[in-house]
């Protein structure tokens, strides 16, 4: 029964989304509907309302084979090969910044001295007064994703926050600026990035990644100048009383997800002002949301890094740790596991040049099936 009810509410979401954005045809077919009750019951004026009803059907058709012209004119696939980073130049407002792939897993932008200044320079929030909206053209591709329509995997419109500047070093403090979305305008538009789009009859292909995510000189442009919603992930990694790492799933961090509204406030309703605070309040409540914790087995968490992660649009991604106050022998749940890692070693195997996929110390299973969040979250606290 939960498992139906899933799927409505995600056909729901999915079926507003579309009609939302599609109202001037609805408009149409109810003037259409209109005009055949009006036929119907009333003799007087019955052929004025059959011309009406007649032109109404006309226009609705053609608004239909529009439409259908329009969703139907390109085919959207998963993208196979990976994001282009050998091409592509890195922002010029990012210090020291470099592109890691990690093959079969990902690609990601990083950054050590913005990593510095996510742990210790402080960030102040300011939200966007309106709520980012995608480009009319990026909204009309919503019926070509099959993410979104997908019975195996449904998916909500739920609400979620981007993030609109760069957490940049620099003297003092600073302001970051985010704004709220919905995750299927994350889909149309970060993700849309992770398509194939090719038009049948040409055979022509659109890279997206280029023309979404680049500037003129061919570099990766800032979050500042970004049109996507570029929807903040948040990611921890949680220790225990007896130093073991908490994973969840076959590969994730212990902790994962989006940053979401309700982050943004604390618990009497009014606004977080500190970027680390707002992060840190997604990254607990995303452990306690995968991993069924309470609020009283988490001692405290830090912040450790950031990325971009260029195969989903170049979304921006931050890194936690956290201490928990139990043991593994305290943590039920058939869906975690737990991981000796030996972050002091690694951090000299990453300092010597290895990248974390190839650093002799990490543990073989996470090797084989670690998820990108947990690769660069275990990054980012060894070189903390």
């Amino acid at each position: 029964m939960r498992k139906l009810v899933r799927r409505v509410r995600s056909r729901s979401d999915y079926a507003w989304y579309l009609a939302v954005r599609e109202w001037p045809l609805l408009v149409v077919a109810l003037g259409v509907l209109l005009g055949a009750v009006v036929v119907l019951p009333v003799a007087v004026g019955a052929v004025l309302a059959l011309i009406a009803l007649v032109l109404g059907v006309a226009m609705l058709t053609g608004d239909l084979r529009g439409l259908h012209r329009r969703w139907s004119g390109h085919e959207f696939t998963p993208a196979e090969e990976p994001f282009p980073h050998a091409e592509i130049g890195v922002p010029a407002s990012y210090p020291a910044a470099v592109y890691s792939h990690l093959p079969g897993v990902g690609t990601a932008l990083l950054s050590d001295e913005i990593d510095r200044a996510v742990r210790e320079r402080r960030f102040a929030v300011r939200i966007a007064e309106q709520a980012y909206r995608p480009a009319p053209e990026l909204r009309t591709t919503a019926p070509h994703l099959p993410t979104l329509h997908s019975s195996d995997r449904p998916l909500f419109n739920g609400p979620v926050v981007g993030l609109r500047s760069d957490p940049l070093p620099g003297g003092g403090d600073a302001e970051v600026r985010l704004h709220r979305t919905r995750y299927f305008d994350f889909q149309v538009s970060n993700e849309l990035c992770g398509m194939r789009i090719t038009d049948p009859e040409t055979g022509a292909e659109f890279d997206l990644r280029r023309r979404l995510l680049t500037d003129t000189a061919g570099r990766l442009r800032g979050l500042d100048a970004g049109e996507l919603a570029d929807v903040v992930g948040v990611s921890t990694l949680a220790f225990t009383t007896d130093g073991l790492l908490l994973i969840v799933g076959d590969g994730d961090p212990s902790g994962s997800g989006s940053l979401e509204p309700r982050d943004l406030l604390t618990a009497d309703g009014s606004p977080r002002r500190d970027l680390a605070e707002v992060l840190v309040t997604g990254m607990e409540r995303e452990l306690r949301e995968e991993t069924g914790l309470t609020g009283g087995s988490v001692a405290g968490t830090e912040l450790t890094g950031f990325a971009r992660w260029m195969d989903r649009g170049a979304k921006p991604e931050f890194f936690g740790i956290t201490l928990l106050s139990v043991s593994s022998n305290n943590i039920p749940g058939s869906t975690l596991d737990f991981v000796d890692i030996d972050l002091a070693t690694m951090s000299r195997e990453l300092r010597a040049g290895a990248n974390v996929l190839e650093a002799p110390s990490l543990p073989q299973p996470l090797r084989e099936s670690g998820s990108l969040p947990l690769l660069l979250a275990i990054r980012a606290a060894a070189l903390r």
